[in-house]
């Protein structure tokens, strides 16, 4: 509008200074006329001209006012149907808002803000003083010997600490959230949340989760005791079956009877290393896993791990082939622990490999104050939704693997949860019918124990993480 008031202002300009000299050589030729003798009439036609000149004037004039009502009227319906629309989006908005000058007056609001404040009187021209006595008078700010003195206490600190975010829960028992905000001009902006609802959910969330944390210690705390009281009556039946299978008391005459014998024991060492399986998942599970605190030779308990499952490996026939490097590494922690955590590893590489593959086995630095150990098979492999299965207490990669392959899904789960007890982290890269690489990265000092879970070094796992899945 202003470039196109603009562009006339020149054409304005030129048609005024036309009118305005033709006045004025008008004027100048009237007045010399009565000192120069001049043809009859000729007076008459210079005051006609003047007369019309001054006309022209006047109509310009008038016709230039008219526009400009007409371009200030429509500029006010501009700003009223503006003010219309901020209106109608501040009373749209679901939230309540208010505005309140240097002064404390009040200068915009919504009705949001009446509705959530429960104010019962006209809000135009209201101040925050009025506000705030109003509702120290009827109790939302909890019990006020002095009313007064409450609002004018609150209105002090009403304009300090901005930008901030409170919650108040009101005498009616609804919960709101005030977010304050300065302007530039000295005023603060605030907005109404009810979060009464929002609330209400949390608390059932923390009541549900509470609950839930009962339960899984509850659950933990039963296969504790579960697996206590069966170890006993377990252990007579190991040892006394053994006594038999070994003849230590005298021979057995039926050759069936013996093999019987044999197999309770065997099934009664399964069911032993089942529960206690059991109990170190419940001890994870429930944080009270205790852990001795001591450097630990990290090929002491590799070799240890595959002596242990060298027979099984033997039987499956798959080799196990170990790269240690010279000299001790060590670890900070619990050496029953990181031998657990091994032979559950070996035990599901050696379980679910081809037959006539191998097994490797690997030890490295990673890092100055860290260890890598590596088991990689190149069996039946995983894919990622069966490895998060796999992850899982009581979880199956596959359905099918309980019935060819047994086991009760708690050697990862363990394993995972012992490494990272120690301040490390287990991660397990495999693809379907390529093989699988676990990879531990346990601590080799205290510091290294605390600071949080580090992530195995890119340059130390890219080339055996090529040969696992190529």
């Amino acid at each position: 509008m202003a470039d196109r008031h603009l562009g006339r202002l020149p054409r304005w300009l030129h048609s005024q200074s036309i009118t305005l000299v033709l006045c004025t050589l008008v004027v100048i030729a009237y007045g010399s006329s009565t000192f120069l003798s001049l043809p009859k009439g000729y007076h008459e036609l210079l005051v006609a001209v003047f007369t019309g000149t001054l006309a022209l004037l006047v109509l310009r004039a008038l016709s230039r006012q008219r526009r400009a009502v007409s371009e200030l009227s429509s500029r006010e319906e501009q700003l009223a149907e503006q003010s219309r629309l901020l209106q109608s989006t501040l009373e749209n908005m679901g939230e309540g808002l208010s505005v309140f000058d240097r002064d404390g007056r009040l200068i915009a609001w919504n009705s949001r803000f009446a509705s959530l404040l429960k104010l019962p009187f006209d809000l135009a021209g209201a101040s925050l003083q009025q506000i705030l006595q109003h509702q120290a008078e009827r109790g939302d700010f909890g019990p006020a010997d002095d009313p007064a003195r409450e609002a004018r206490e609150r209105g002090e600190r009403f304009y300090r600490n901005l930008p901030s975010v409170t919650e108040r829960t009101t005498a009616a028992g609804s919960v709101l959230q005030i977010r304050r905000r300065a302007m530039p001009d000295g005023g603060v902006v605030s907005l109404y949340s009810d979060i009464t609802e929002r609330k209400a959910a949390e608390a059932k969330m923390d009541q549900a989760r509470l609950q839930a944390e009962l339960a899984n210690r509850a659950k933990g705390d039963f296969l504790a005791n579960m697996s206590h009281e069966l170890r006993t009556p377990l252990n007579a039946i190991i040892g006394f079956s053994e006594v038999l299978a070994t003849e230590v008391l005298g021979p057995v005459a039926d050759q069936r009877q013996l093999e019987y014998i044999k197999d309770i024991h065997s099934s009664g060492l399964l069911l032993l290393s089942i529960i206690n399986d059991v109990l170190d998942m419940s001890k994870i599970e429930a944080g009270k896993l205790e852990l001795a605190k001591e450097r630990v030779i990290v090929q002491s308990v590799i070799t240890e791990a595959v002596r242990m499952v060298s027979e099984r490996a033997r039987t499956a026939k798959v080799r196990l082939v170990t790269s240690l490097p010279p000299g001790d590494l060590g670890v900070w922690g619990d050496e029953r622990a990181i031998k657990q955590i091994m032979l559950n590893l070996l035990s599901n590489a050696v379980k679910f490999s081809l037959e006539g593959n191998r097994v490797n086995i690997r030890a490295s630095l990673a890092g100055e104050d860290h260890l890598l150990l590596e088991v990689e098979d190149y069996g039946i492999g995983m894919s990622p939704e069966e490895i998060e299965r796999a992850l899982q207490p009581f979880g199956q990669a596959k359905a099918a693997t309980t019935r060819t392959h047994g086991g009760t899904g708690l050697g990862l789960p363990i394993a995972k949860g012992l490494a990272e007890a120690h301040g490390g982290t287990l991660v397990i890269e495999s693809r379907p019918e390529k093989g699988t690489l676990v990879r531990v990265v346990l601590p080799t000092t205290p510091e290294a124990a605390r600071k949080p879970a580090v992530a195995t070094p890119p340059q130390l796992i890219e080339p055996t993480s090529q040969r696992a899945v190529a």
